[in-house]
């Protein structure tokens, strides 16, 4: 059995298929780790959730901020964006089971020594304190009460932790660095507008994942959402959001033995940072 993990798709259906013909993923006997955003800008997200949802036990999927935000459209909560390609699914028959599949994906992932997730980690956070702070709001996604925390998860604020925030400003925290995180301070005061090159970061802000003393720094943590940082991969670091959407290649990494696989975009738009 192998284990392949994949960058974000965000709707590129054709690239994801010929993807796993490289890899030549049989779902009998090799799992899938998706590090979220399935869906959104490019033209395939309804056959993405389709075939990921598909897989059944084959793959396993974190969520990111897209896929967040078609769980908030889906619920009347969030809005609609001129880049957004989101209407087939909002008006396909299987709307609702695709909707409420996603809903119940997790927010992080964790086996062996690896740990995957579709932005980062807070310094603060050890990876059984993370578990647990996923599951929370994992448990509340799931609940008939979604709606009532979807209307409250967005928001740049608080902007780092505390052990005794609650409610709903503690949930979005949780969301906010497993699904936007990019750069914090030393302290993990998160800053969400930058989303460029590593060397055009706001002074007084560093990558997430080299901030001195991090408490998750003993796991390998996998994860995508930085398209501008591209594929970086160290002992415990492999980014792989290569920009698949913005005409850079769609990555899978084999993780037994950390084999790089790679289709090329077929029909990029444009640079967003």
């Amino acid at each position: 059995m192998a284990i392949y993990a994949i960058g974000d798709i965000q709707g590129c259906y054709d690239e994801l298929q010929q993807l796993l013909e490289q890899i030549r993923f049989d779902p009998a006997q090799d799992k899938l780790w998706f590090v979220g955003d399935l869906v959104n800008r490019g033209p395939g997200s309804l056959e993405v959730l389709r075939l990921v949802k598909s897989l059944g036990d084959s793959a396993i999927t974190v969520l990111g901020n897209h896929d967040l935000h078609l769980i908030a459209v889906d619920a009347g909560i969030g809005q609609l964006h001129k880049s957004d390609t989101l209407d087939e699914i909002l008006a396909a028959p299987d709307r609702e089971a695709l909707l409420h599949w996603l809903r119940h994906q997790r927010l992080m992932h964790a086996e062996g020594e690896h740990v995957l997730v579709h932005a980062g980690l807070l310094p603060q956070w050890t990876v059984g304190q993370a578990l647990g702070l996923a599951h929370e709001v994992e448990s509340v996604l799931r609940s008939e009460n979604h709606s009532a925390f979807l209307e409250q998860m967005y928001g740049n604020t608080p902007q780092g932790w505390d052990d005794g925030l609650a409610g709903y400003k503690r949930l979005r925290v949780i969301v906010n660095a497993f699904t936007r995180l990019r750069v914090c301070t030393p302290q993990g005061g998160m800053e969400f507008k930058f989303k460029g090159e590593v060397e055009n970061i706001p002074d007084g802000y560093v990558p997430w994942f080299e901030v001195s003393g991090r408490k998750s720094a003993d796991a390998t943590v996998i994860f995508g959402h930085w398209s501008a940082l591209g594929l970086k991969v160290e002992p415990k670091v492999i980014a792989l959001d290569t920009g698949c959407l913005w005409g850079g290649p769609m990555t899978a990494m084999r993780l037994g033995d950390r084999r790089l696989f790679q289709v090329n975009c077929s029909n990029p738009v444009a640079k967003h940072w």
